[in-house]
């Protein structure tokens, strides 16, 4: 979240990281504060953020390119370690606004669809109608990112999201860490709360292997995306585990 750091010290930290290791380190930037909805003005003030924080992301980024490119001769203030890493960076979005920034400098470019799935395609379309090959990419270079709770059957998967459990807590305006799953949601919530869960739009693809194989090669065609990151919000470990295992029998996916 690049409005919270200052580009100098984002430039030195991941600068002893690739130091350090290699070819093993990429950086992602968004330009959210990271918080809740609602308490983005609380955690600002934590932060310390000056009030152009985010208005300033553009510039930042530009900055931090900076940083990572060999110094000029002369240059009064210089990442160490970072200078000449040349340190690839990604930036993230869950709107047009970073796709098109992402485009017009040339670097590629993570859409949240967990976040705004109403969104991506116009999102990457902005990306790639703003793209300026550069240094980074001669052509666009896009991942998307999705919530996928995949199990054996359709039932087990329903059963191990808590994403409805979480949904509950913050209409109630509780914001909780992961909850455990419940059988009897009626138990719970009241039916005005699973009403209004029930008309949020799906943020995440829950099911079978056949069900998620063929919505997730539905997002990836309707995007042309390039990469897929998955992100995987049960309370259960061992749960976690077999979801993942069942993408990796999709003959459709090479995992890195």
């Amino acid at each position: 979240m690049l409005p919270n750091h200052a580009p100098l010290l984002v430039a030195e930290q991941f600068g002893t990281l690739v130091s350090l290791h290699p070819d093993r380190v990429d950086l992602a930037l968004g330009r959210a504060v990271g918080a809740v909805p609602g308490k983005e003005e609380v955690v600002a003030r934590a932060l310390r953020l000056a009030p152009d924080a985010r208005a300033r992301y553009a510039s930042d980024v530009r900055e931090l390119q900076g940083y990572f490119r060999k110094p000029e001769p002369g240059q009064e203030i210089r990442a160490v370690p970072g200078s000449g890493l040349n340190v690839p960076l990604w930036l993230l979005g869950s709107s047009t606004f970073s796709a098109a920034e992402a485009g017009t400098l040339g670097l590629p470019f993570v859409f949240a669809t967990q976040i705004a799935p109403k969104v991506a395609a116009a999102a990457l379309e902005t990306y790639r109608s703003n793209f300026r090959p550069s240094d980074a990419l001669d052509r666009p270079y896009a991942m998307i990112c999705a919530c996928v709770i995949a199990a054996d059957t359709d039932e087990t998967a329903r059963y191990q999201t808590s994403l409805q459990l979480t949904n509950i807590q913050r209409i109630r305006g509780n914001w909780v860490p992961l909850q455990r799953p419940v059988h009897n949601l009626d138990a719970v919530a009241t039916q005005g709360e699973k009403k209004a869960v029930e008309q949020m739009p799906p943020l995440a693809v829950v099911g079978a292997p056949g069900m998620v194989y063929g919505e997730l090669d539905r997002l990836i065609a309707e995007t042309a995306a390039d990469e897929l990151i998955v992100l995987t919000l049960v309370h259960d470990q061992a749960a976690r585990h077999r979801s993942f295992e069942i993408l990796a029998e999709h003959d459709a996916f090479t995992l890195g």
